[in-house]
């Protein structure tokens, strides 16, 4: 789970409670809030329901704001996070792969493991699909290893990239949240399409 200070406020044993029950949560929010419908993710391509959008900002605002508010009443060592070293020109080609296995799809991996929880079989057919796109990769891994390892940038993170501090890129974030709510908006009402 998080980097909670363990030992000092909880135990190990509680820590991964606390991530349970996290888990247990995030997977009710995907469900309640209609992820696991291939129609309404991929309708977030087509500008008709823009409610993934809108969830995953919320979410994404909300630990960003967590973390920062953790850090500074000292519950959080940020320095204990772990950021995946950036490799620019895999992490391109593996973004490429992955929107368009989303957009042909209509899952994301979480999504799809949300979908197939409740039996649906199109979400199977994608789980196959992922499981066979990491043999392929692993199998072949002599092949991509250059292009995985093309282009290291060490491990920064976006506000460091751009020079901010944390909370000048906080409210950055949250202000293009809200833009893209806005944006959001728009976007269902110019094209709206009703969901079968």
């Amino acid at each position: 789970m998080g980097p909670l200070v363990v030992n000092e406020i909880i135990s190990p044993d509680t820590n991964l409670f606390l991530a349970f029950l996290i888990g247990i949560g995030f997977g009710f929010v995907l469900e309640s809030s209609g992820f696991s419908s291939s129609r309404k993710l991929a309708g977030m391509f087509y500008g008709y329901d823009t409610t993934v959008l809108k969830v995953f900002f919320t979410a994404a605002i909300t630990a960003l704001l967590g973390m920062l508010f953790f850090s500074l009443f000292g519950w959080v060592d940020l320095s204990l996070i772990y950021i995946n070293p950036t490799f620019l020109h895999s992490a391109i080609v593996g973004g490429v792969i992955m929107g368009a296995g989303f957009i042909m799809g209509g899952f994301c991996p979480g999504t799809a493991f949300c979908a197939i929880s409740i039996g649906k079989l199109d979400a199977l057919a994608f789980i196959g699909g992922l499981f066979l796109g990491i043999v392929a990769f692993t199998e072949g891994y002599p092949l991509f290893e250059e292009l995985y390892k093309a282009e290291f940038m060490g491990t920064p993170t976006i506000n460091e990239f751009l020079g901010l501090s944390r909370g000048l890129f906080s409210f950055g974030l949250i202000a293009a949240a809200f833009g893209m709510f806005w944006v959001g908006d728009w976007a269902e009402k110019k094209f709206p399409r009703e969901e079968y």
